[in-house]
């Protein structure tokens, strides 16, 4: 029934997409004090340089996809991919709803609202991917092309999503696109190379200011739990280098510790260490986590967590499901949004482990 509704979603799409003028699609909107500048395409990488002229031809992990003219109407699926658009002041037709991290039940982060409300935002469409990629929304919104550069997209998902538009695939293995890769793969399909590669420079000099006001963090070793049982500690899960919060932490100037970089095989981002390996624990200088005081109640009370450096000397920066715990995973909206509060975070914790 779901392939009945979508090829009947896709005729229509098709058949009123020669009905909208390009005209109508979301218009740029005016510049403002964080919109990027453009840069030359001689100062841009080899995929911006073969945007700028058209057909575009984009290498993916599926294959290539040709984008024939300038897409005007733009969606996107999957994770933070329509904030590229956005923060080159562009208003998809559609992008996902927000689920995790959204603390007022409106689907979207607070950086993404407040930019929406900058680029006075006329209509556009929330995807609902509880269940996966809404295809009959997508098919509805009659996009010329679909953003989807950070992605767990399968190649199923990538075949159906090209019946509706050209897409712009992940680049690399599932989630692994880092927010560079995001920008430049996503503007790059926009036919926006030289904006997307000045978006990436201007976060870039955000960063390297940030990181030349905490000194404290280089160097220092740090631990990303993505799950621990307060009930059962005798596993713990951590996040390892082809995480993007993880190759963020690297970009502050922090290290993995080595055991959590050996789990860095392609393909695996996260990784497990069992009770009986807890002493590898000993020389991480901060662990991050999600949850609350009890958490850190129950790591405090159990026999062998209890003896971590780490732990003893509450160097734990703790993140709930909210705005800051979402951003730890680096987009990029939220990166000037949040970087300040977070690294402060880190500092805090760096400064508890001296």
């Amino acid at each position: 029934m779901r392939l009945t509704r979508l090829s009947c979603a896709i005729g229509l799409a098709i058949m009123a997409a020669s009905l909208v003028p390009a005209a109508q699609a979301q218009a740029s909107a005016t510049s403002h004090a964080d919109t990027p500048s453009t840069v030359s395409a001689s100062d841009a990488s080899p995929a911006a340089r073969h945007a700028q002229h058209y057909p575009i031809t984009l290498q993916h992990a599926f294959g290539t996809t040709v984008i024939e003219e300038k897409p005007q109407r733009i969606a996107t699926v999957a994770w933070a991919n329509h904030e590229v658009p956005l923060a080159l002041g562009v208003v998809p037709v559609g992008f996902p709803r927000q689920a995790f991290g959204d603390d007022d039940d409106d689907g979207m982060m607070p950086w993404v609202k407040a930019r929406l409300e900058e680029l006075d935002a006329g209509e556009y469409t929330l995807f609902d991917e509880g269940d996966g990629i809404d295809f009959e929304a997508v098919a509805a919104s009659q996009p010329d092309v679909i953003l989807a550069a950070y992605s767990g997209m399968s190649e199923a998902d990538y075949r159906t999503l090209s019946k509706i538009a050209p897409v712009v695939a992940r680049p690399g293995p599932r989630w692994s696109s880092s927010w560079r890769d995001m920008i430049r793969h996503d503007s790059a399909g926009m036919g926006m190379a030289t904006e997307g590669e000045a978006l990436i420079e201007r976060l870039e000099a955000r960063i390297a200011e940030n990181i030349a006001d905490h000194p404290e963090i280089q160097g220092k070793s740090i631990i990303v739990i993505s799950h621990i049982d307060p009930t059962n500690l005798s596993r713990i899960a951590f996040y390892n280098d082809n995480d993007a919060r993880v190759r963020f932490f690297h970009e502050l100037g922090m290290v993995s510790p080595p055991f959590v970089s050996e789990t860095a095989v392609e393909g695996r981002f996260a990784g497990q260490i069992s009770a009986e390996r807890l002493d590898e624990l000993a020389d991480v200088d901060i662990v991050l986590t999600y949850g609350g005081q009890p958490l850190i109640d129950r790591l405090n009370e159990h026999l062998l967590t209890s003896r971590l450096p780490a732990i003893q000397q509450d160097a734990v920066v703790l993140l709930e499901n909210g705005p800051m715990g979402t951003a730890a995973n680096p987009t990029p909206l939220s990166i000037p949004w949040v970087l300040d509060d977070y690294v402060d975070q880190l500092s805090v914790a760096a400064r508890k482990g001296e």
